[in-house]
């Protein structure tokens, strides 16, 4: 079973759930507001994507986030930051199977899932 993290109101995360159930593909959404999220989990994410990608700078979080945290953003600031906002991190995720996806791209979930 792929697990999908994510937030279930986000858009981006319904159409990639949506594509997974066209495809008959079992999956569980891990909601990060519902669910939690734990450093280890960050900790791989960034290690993946590099701490830049997680930030979603499109987000609502990120345009109400103060100034001197965004202009101070970093390797080192970042994942607390991403740990104590999570509607910042862009998703949805998937860290499984050697499966390595973020955002949603139904070609990349094409590729991914054959």
């Amino acid at each position: 079973m792929i697990t999908v993290y994510g937030i279930k109101n986000c858009d981006t995360v319904k159409k990639a759930l949506k594509w997974l159930a066209d495809h008959n593909i079992e999956h569980k959404l891990h909601d990060y507001r519902v669910d939690g999220l734990d450093t280890a989990f960050l900790q791989q994410a960034e290690a993946q994507f590099g701490w830049e990608n997680l930030v979603n700078k499109r987000s609502t979080t990120w345009r109400n986030l103060d100034e001197s945290v965004k202009n101070s953003l970093s390797k080192t600031t970042a994942l607390s930051v991403l740990a104590k906002n999570p509607t910042l991190i862009k998703r949805p995720i998937i860290l499984q199977d050697g499966k390595t996806l973020i955002g949603f791209d139904a070609k990349e979930y094409e590729a991914a899932f054959k």
